[in-house]
Order: structure tokens, then C-alpha cells, then sequence
């Protein structure tokens, strides 16, 4: 089972970054609302995971298939993350810093305050999209008439 979330976190995540590096190519990564695109991201890569795993198995249970998103997309939050952090503090060391400012927070402005809110978003997108699509996936307990 380890084989669909690995593939799939990692395969989420490399779309997390190329969309960055797009929104950066063309002048628009400090914008925050672009984010809201890395919600189609997770939520396109997670279910994938969840079909590819429901095909190949006979009996599709409500835990496996729960498990794997919520672990593709742990694995996208985490890697997305650590790209994050190294373009942050290795990179772009400005770019906190006006992401901060566009959100209108006025406070000792700090990276990790923007990694934290990165991590803490890919984990609730993680979990509202793993529930939601569950429910699109699971047996139906309901009986024939």
C-alpha cells in the first residue's frame, strides 16, 4: 500500500512545485490567493491515489482507502514544505517577508511563520479532501429492493 501514497505524494508535490516555479516565472508567487490552486492540486492528486488504490484491489475498505490520503497528500505537505524552506531561507530571502505584508500583518515578520501556515493548510486540505472523497468512493451499506 506504501507503493500508491509514496508515488502519488511524491507526484503531488512535484505539481505543488512546478506551479510555484510557474507562478514565479511569471511575476505572480506573491499573491497568496494563487495558492487556492494548490487545493485543485492536492485534491486531483489524492483522489488519483484513492482511484488507482480502489482498482486494484477486490475489496475496497473505508480505512485503506482514508489512509491513503491522508498519507499522499502528508507526504506532498512535507516535501512541498522543505522546497518551501530551502527557496525561503536559501533563495528568496525577501519573499516572507512581502507575502507578510500582503497579508496585512504587521508583527516581527519571520519565514517560519510562513512555513508553519504552509504546513498547517497542506495538512487541512489533506483532510477536508480525504473526507469528502471518501464519501464518493465508499461501499454503499445501503441494501437492493
Amino acid at each position: 500500500m506504501g507503493k500508491y501514497y509514496i508515488k502519488y505524494g511524491i507526484g503531488i508535490a512535484m505539481a505543488l512545485i512546478a506551479y510555484f516555479l510557474l507562478t514565479k516565472l511569471l511575476g505572480l508567487h506573491q499573491y497568496p490567493i494563487l495558492s487556492a490552486a494548490n487545493g485543485v492540486i492536492f485534491g486531483a492528486g489524492i483522489l488519483m491515489a484513492m482511484k488507482s488504490y480502489k482498482t486494484d484491489k477486490t475489496n475496497f475498505k473505508y480505512q485503506k482507502g482514508f489512509q491513503i490520503g491522508l498519507f499522499s497528500g502528508g507526504i506532498a505537505t512535507v516535501l512541498f514544505a522543505a522546497f518551501m524552506s530551502l527557496y525561503i531561507f536559501q533563495i528568496d530571502t525577501q519573499f516572507a517577508e512581502a507575502i507578510l505584508d500582503s497579508w496585512g500583518l504587521s508583527y516581527n515578520k519571520g519565514s517560519l511563520i510562513v512555513i508553519m501556515s504552509l504546513v498547517i493548510m497542506g495538512f487541512a486540505t489533506t483532510l477536508v479532501l480525504t473526507l469528502a472523497f471518501m464519501q464518493l468512493l465508499k461501499e454503499s451499506w445501503n441494501t437492493k429492493s
